[in-house]
C-alpha cells in the first residue's frame, strides 16, 4: 500500500478534463489511439475527458506522458573565446574609467526625456482597459450604459476570420493573465478574487444567457445561481484553467433546464425587439433547438474554437461542427445578408457582429452585487446543511422509537370463526319400521337359548 501511494504521488497531477481533451486533440490523437496506447477502452478515455473518472496507477502515468505538451526547445549558445579570455590590465582600466565617469548634462536630459515617454506609455496602457469596457475592467463598479455582451475574443485560428467590427468594439477574453506575485505584495483573498471575477464576467454573461433563453429574469437568475455554485466550490473554480468558462457552463446548464417550462414566470419568452433585423435574428435563435443554439452562441458569438465548443457542450468535435452548420443554415433562411456571405468565415464574422449588436441593444437587468451573491450562497449552503442534519436526527429518532415500541416476540393472531358449508350430512342407521320395532321388543322379552355355562 505504501509503494502504490508513493508511486501515485510521484506522478505529476493531471490537468482539468477540458484541458486533457484539448491537449489530446492538439497532438492529433484520437480516442481510439489513446485507449490502445494506455490499454483501456474508448469509453474509459471519454470518461476521463469529461471528468466522470480519473486514471490511476500505471495508466495514469502513461496517460499523463501521452498528453503532456512538448517542451520548448531552447536555443543553444556556443561559447566564444572572445568573452572567455581573461581581461588585461589595460582593458580593465579602460572599462573602469568608461563606467565611472560622471554623466553629462546632455546625457541627463536625454535620460529624463526617455523616462517621461515611458511613463506616458505606461499611463496609456493602464487607462486602456477602462476604455475597453466592463469585460476588461478589474474592480467592481456601476455598470456602463453600453457594456460589451460577449466577454471573450474570437480566436484567430482557421477557418474563422477576424470580424469586420473595429478592434475596440470586440469583447475581450475574461481569462485573467498570469502574473508573478512579488515577495512583498499582499496576497489576494478568495473573496476579493471572486469579486474580481464577478465584476469582469457577470454583466456580459447575463446578456449571453438572455440570447440563449430570450428571458431577462431567467438570465439574471441563471447567472446568480452559477456564481453561487462557484463560490460554494471556489477551491475547484479558482485553480481551473478558465474560471469564467466554468461559470458560463454552469449558467448555461441552469438556463437550459427543461423544468423552467413548468414555472409560470418563465413559460413564455419576453417581447422581441422592435427593430425588424434584430427581431428576425431573435426569432431565428429561439427557433433553434437548445443544443444548436448554444453551439452557435459559443462559436460565433463568444468566439471559442471548435474543440472548446464541443467540450463545453459535451459533444464530439464532428457533432459540434454539424450542429454549427445546421444552425447557420437555419438562421440564414431568415437573414438574407447571412445567406449572401461568400465563405463560412464571413458568415461567422457577420453573426458575431449581429449577436453583439442584439445583446447590446436590449435592456438586460443588472446582476446583484458580488457581496450579495456570496452571502446568498453561504446562507443557502447553511440552510441545506441544517436541513440535512435535521433530517438525519429525525430519522434516528424514528428508528429508536420503533425499536423501543416494537414487540420482542411474534404472537400468531387467532383467526375469527367462520361457518363451514358444503359438508355432507352425518351418516347413521336407517329409521326402524314397525316390524323391526316388534321384533326388537320380542327379542328383549324372551330369553335367549344358548349353550350352558359350566
Amino acid at each position: 500500500m505504501t509503494r502504490s501511494t508513493t508511486d501515485e504521488a510521484a506522478v505529476r497531477p493531471l490537468p482539468s478534463p477540458k484541458e486533457r481533451r484539448r491537449l489530446r486533440e492538439a497532438k492529433s490523437l484520437s480516442e481510439e489511439e489513446v485507449a490502445a496506447a494506455v490499454g483501456v477502452t474508448r469509453a474509459t478515455v471519454r470518461s476521463w475527458e469529461t471528468g466522470r473518472t480519473s486514471p490511476r496507477g500505471r495508466k495514469r502515468a502513461l496517460y499523463a506522458k501521452l498528453i503532456a505538451p512538448e517542451p520548448a526547445v531552447k536555443p543553444t549558445v556556443k561559447p566564444t573565446t572572445r568573452h572567455t579570455e581573461k581581461p588585461t590590465a589595460k582593458h580593465t582600466a579602460k572599462h573602469t574609467a568608461k563606467h565611472t565617469e560622471k554623466p553629462t548634462a546632455k546625457h541627463t536630459a536625454k535620460h529624463t526625456a526617455v523616462t517621461a515617454k515611458a511613463a506616458a506609455a505606461a499611463a496609456a496602457a493602464v487607462a486602456s482597459p477602462a476604455a475597453a469596457g466592463p469585460a476588461a475592467a478589474g474592480p467592481a463598479g456601476p455598470e456602463p450604459t453600453d457594456p460589451p455582451p460577449l466577454p471573450q475574443a474570437p480566436p484567430a485560428a482557421p477557418p474563422k476570420a477576424p470580424p469586420a467590427a473595429p478592434p475596440e468594439a470586440l469583447p475581450t477574453d475574461p481569462r485573467p493573465a498570469p502574473s508573478a506575485e512579488a515577495p512583498g505584495e499582499r496576497r489576494v483573498s478568495p473573496a476579493e478574487a471572486f469579486d474580481e471575477l464577478y465584476a469582469r464576467t457577470a454583466p456580459g454573461l447575463v446578456r449571453q444567457t438572455y440570447l440563449l433563453t430570450g428571458r431577462r429574469a431567467l438570465a439574471r437568475e441563471s447567472v446568480e445561481r452559477a456564481f453561487e455554485l462557484a463560490w460554494q466550490r471556489w477551491p475547484e473554480v479558482a485553480v481551473d484553467r478558465d474560471p469564467g468558462g466554468w461559470v458560463r457552463a454552469a449558467a448555461y446548464e441552469y438556463a437550459m433546464s427543461p423544468w423552467h417550462r413548468l414555472r409560470r414566470t418563465h413559460r413564455h419568452p419576453d417581447a422581441p425587439p422592435t427593430e425588424p433585423g434584430k427581431r428576425a435574428l431573435f426569432d431565428a435563435l429561439l427557433a433553434l433547438p437548445p443544443a444548436y443554439r448554444r453551439t452557435l452562441l459559443l462559436y460565433d458569438g463568444i468566439g471559442l474554437d471548435l474543440p472548446e465548443t464541443a467540450a463545453e457542450t459535451e459533444a464530439s468535435t464532428p457533432a459540434a461542427a454539424g450542429r454549427l452548420m445546421t444552425a447557420r443554415a437555419a438562421v440564414a433562411e431568415r437573414l438574407p445578408e447571412l445567406a449572401d456571405a461568400d465563405s463560412p468565415a464571413e458568415q461567422s464574422a457577420l453573426l458575431h457582429e449581429r449577436l453583439g449588436g442584439l445583446a447590446r441593444a436590449e435592456h438586460v437587468p443588472v446582476p446583484p452585487p458580488a457581496r450579495a451573491v456570496r452571502t446568498g450562497s453561504e446562507n443557502k449552503a447553511r440552510l441545506w446543511t441544517r436541513a440535512a442534519v435535521a433530517g438525519v436526527a429525525l430519522l434516528i429518532a424514528v428508528t429508536g422509537l420503533t425499536l423501543h415500541t416494537a414487540p420482542t416476540h411474534y404472537e400468531q393472531p387467532i383467526s375469527p370463526p367462520e361457518r363451514v358449508g358444503g359438508v355432507p350430512p352425518r351418516g347413521g342407521p336407517q329409521q326402524l319400521t314397525a316390524q323391526d320395532l316388534q321384533l326388537q321388543k320380542s327379542l328383549s322379552e324372551q330369553l335367549a337359548h344358548g349353550p350352558e355355562l359350566y
